[in-house]
C-alpha cells in the first residue's frame, strides 16, 4: 500500500505535531503497520535514532528525556514490537521520564477484539500498556491525531511526570488526508503547588524542630529544585541525605551532605531520629528505606507529586506539590535558624559509614570506582545498568556536575548502553558514560552497531566477571551456592572490534587512564574490565538499632 507522491497522509499529521510541540528527536524502530509514520518522518526536520531493539528504543527515550527534562517520542509498530517497549516503559514510569510511546495498530475493522487475523494482532493491545503508562490516547482517525498527541505530551509532562501511550492504526496513517499541516499546537501540563495551610504547617514544625533531617529524592531533580532544596537545607542547618534517584539533588560535598549510603544503618538511624524529617520527592520505597528497615520516631513531613506514593509506607503530613514550588513556598515560610549542629551530625555520620566499610576488605571495588570517576569528566553523564559497580555508584559516586541515572527505579537489565545512546543523542558535545556488567552487557549489544552507526560518544564499560554476579552473592548467601547465574560470553573487546568500534581490555591499575582516554576519544568505544567485585555487607538483614 502506498501514496502519491506529494500527498500527505495520516503520518504527517503525527510528526507535523510532534514537530509544532517541539520535538527534535524520535526514537524507535519500524514496523509495518507503522510505515506511514517513518515515510513522514523522512520528510520532516526531526532527528531520528534508531535501535535495533525496542526496548533498548525505550531506554534511548527514557534517558533522552530524563536529561532534557523534555518529552521524547519513541515510534514503534504493533504486536511484538509494541509490547518489547514494555520493560523501558516502566523503568521511565519508576524514574518519572516522561516518554511519549506511539504504537501502530491493525487496520481499523480489525479493533474491538473481532479476531479479523491481520498480523500483529491483539485483543486489546492498549490492555497491556494501563498498569504501566500514566495514560493510553487511543487514535480512530487523521482528525484527531493532533490534539490525541498534545493531550497525550501534556500527560506525559504534567507533575508527576512519566510515559504515555498513544496508538494508531495502519490505515489512518496511511490514508491521504485533507486535515491541513500542523503549524501550532499547545501543550501545557497543570501546575501542582502546594496548598497554604499546608505549607504553614510544615514551615511551622521544621521551624521549631531541634533536629531537622531532610531527604531527598528523584522528584526534586526532575522538578529541577535542587538550588531551592539547598537553600532550605541552609536555612534550616539541616542535614541532607538523597536517595539513589536523588543522586546530585545536593553537592556531595556540602558541609550538610549525608551523601547517598541508604542501605547503612547508620544513616538509617539518623533519619530515625529526627525529630522532624522532611522526605521531598520520594515515596520512601524499599531502597530508600534500607529495605523497610526505617521507621521515623519523629514527625514525618513529605512533599509527593505522585497521589499513590503519598503516606503509602508512613503517616505524614503529606503534601501533595510539586517539588519546585513546595520547596519554594517553604524556603520563605520558614525562619532562619542558628547555624549549630548541622555539618557536625553530617561529618560525624559519613566517618561512621567509611569506619564500616574500611572493615570489609573492600579496597579492589573503591580502587574501581574511584577511577571511574577520575576519568569521568564533572560535567559528564553517566548510565549504569543493574550491576555490583552500579549498587556501589548508588551509595558512593559522586556525580559532580554530570547526571547519574541507573536503571534502579524497575530494576530490568539492560539499561546502560541505550541509555547513553539517548543521552548522548541529546548532547553530542560531551562525552557519556555507560556501565554494565557481561550479563546486563548482552541484552543491549546489538545496540553497538547503533553506537556506530550515529557515531554517538558513548564509552561503555563492562565489567566481566562471567555471570551475573549480584544473583551470585545472594543466591550463595542464601543457600549456600549458586544457580543458573555463570555464564558463556564473547570476547566483547573483538566483538566490539567487529562493529567497528575501538576496544580496551584494561586491569584496575589501568582502568583510569583506559577510560579516560576512551572517554576523551571521538565517537564510540568499549573498555572491558575482567573483575571480580563484591557487595558491602548489608545492613538491613539483622534486628534494627536504636539511637
Amino acid at each position: 500500500m502506498g501514496t502519491a507522491q506529494g500527498e500527505r497522509h495520516g503520518g504527517d499529521l503525527v510528526v507535523e505535531s510532534l514537530t509544532a510541540l517541539g520535538a527534535t528527536t524520535v526514537f524507535g524502530l519500524p514496523g509495518q503497520h507503522a510505515l506511514g509514520a517513518f515515510d513522514a518522518l523522512r520528510r520532516s526536520g526531526l532527528d531520528y535514532i534508531g535501535l535495533r531493539v525496542e526496548n533498548n528504543a525505550g531506554f534511548a527515550a527514557d534517558a533522552f528525556a530524563r536529561v532534557t527534562g523534555s518529552v521524547a517520542p519513541l515510534l514503534v509498530s504493533t504486536g511484538p514490537g509494541a509490547l518489547m517497549t514494555l520493560a523501558a516503559l516502566q523503568e521511565s514510569a519508576a524514574a518519572s521520564a516522561p516518554v511519549l510511546g506511539i504504537g501502530s495498530q491493525v487496520p481499523t475493522p480489525g479493533l474491538g477484539g473481532g479476531r479479523k487475523g491481520y498480523l500483529h494482532e491483539l485483543v486489546d493491545q492498549k490492555a497491556s500498556f494501563r498498569d504501566i503508562v500514566k495514560s493510553v490516547h487511543p487514535v480512530r482517525t487523521a482528525s484527531q491525531i493532533p490534539s490525541a498527541i498534545a493531550a497525550a505530551w501534556a500527560s506525559a509532562l504534567e507533575a508527576p511526570a512519566g510515559p504515555v501511550w498513544l496508538e494508531i492504526p495502519q490505515d489512518v496513517l496511511l490514508a491521504p488526508t485533507s486535515v491541513p499541516p500542523v503549524t501550532a499546537l499547545t501543550a501545557t501540563p497543570r501546575p501542582l503547588p502546594p496548598r497554604p495551610e499546608l505549607t504553614e504547617r510544615a514551615a511551622r514544625l521544621l521551624g521549631a524542630a531541634e533536629r531537622p533531617v531532610i531527604l531527598a529524592g528523584g522528584g526534586v531533580v526532575r522538578a529541577g529544585a535542587c538550588e531551592e532544596l539547598r537553600a532550605l537545607a541552609e536555612r534550616l542547618d539541616a542535614p541532607v541525605a538523597t536517595t539513589f534517584g536523588g543522586k546530585g539533588a545536593f553537592p556531595w560535598d556540602h558541609p550538610l551532605s549525608l551523601r547517598s549510603w541508604l542501605e547503612d544503618r547508620h544513616t538509617t538511624d539518623l533519619l530515625e531520629d529526627a525529630d522532624v524529617l522532611l522526605v521531598v520527592g520520594s515515596g520512601l520505597g524499599e531502597l530508600s528505606s534500607n529495605y523497610h528497615t526505617f521507621h521515623p520516631r519523629g514527625q514525618l513531613v513529605q512533599i509527593e507529586a505522585d497521589l499513590g506514593k503519598l503516606e503509602s509506607n508512613h503517616p505524614a503530613l503529606g503534601i501533595h506539590a510539586d517539588a519546585h514550588l513546595a520547596l519554594t513556598a517553604l524556603a520563605a515560610a520558614v525562619p532562619p535558624r542558628p547555624e549549630s549542629t548541622g555539618a557536625k551530625i553530617a561529618a560525624d555520620l559519613l566517618a561512621r559509614v567509611r569506619e564500616r566499610i574500611a572493615a570489609q576488605d573492600l579496597d579492589l571495588e573503591q580502587r574501581v570506582l574511584g577511577a571511574v570517576r577520575e576519568a569521568l569528566p564533572d560535567d559528564a553523564p553517566s548510565f549504569w545498568d543493574m550491576t555490583i559497580l552500579a549498587y556501589w555508584a548508588w551509595s558512593a559516586f559522586d556525580p559532580r556536575a554530570g547526571a547519574t541515572h541507573s536503571a534502579q527505579g524497575a530494576g530490568g537489565l539492560g539499561y546502560g548502553l541505550p541509555a547513553a545512546l539517548g543521552a548522548a543523542a541529546a548532547d553530542r558535545t560531551k562525552p557519556v558514560l555507560a556501565v554494565s556488567g557481561d550479563g546486563g552487557a548482552m541484552y543491549s549489544i546489538a545496540e553497538l552497531a547503533t553506537a556506530r552507526q550515529y557515531d554517538l560518544p558513548v564509552t561503555w564499560l563492562i565489567v566481566d566477571d562471567g555471570g551475573y554476579g549480584i544473583l551470585r552473592e545472594y543466591m550463595t548467601d542464601a543457600f549456600g551456592e549458586a544457580t543458573a547465574t555463570e555464564l558463556a560470553r564473547p570476547d566483547f573487546t573483538a566483538l566490539a572490534e567487529s562493529f567497528g568500534v575501538p576496544a580496551v581490555r584494561t586491569a584496575p591499575d589501568r582502568l583510569r587512564a583506559d577510560l579516560a582516554a576512551a572517554l576523551a576519544a571521538p565517537g564510540p568505544s568499549v573498555v572491558v574490565l575482567p573483575a571480580r567485585l563484591r557487595m558491602f555487607a548489608p545492613t538491613h538483614l539483622g534486628e534494627p538499632h536504636q539511637g
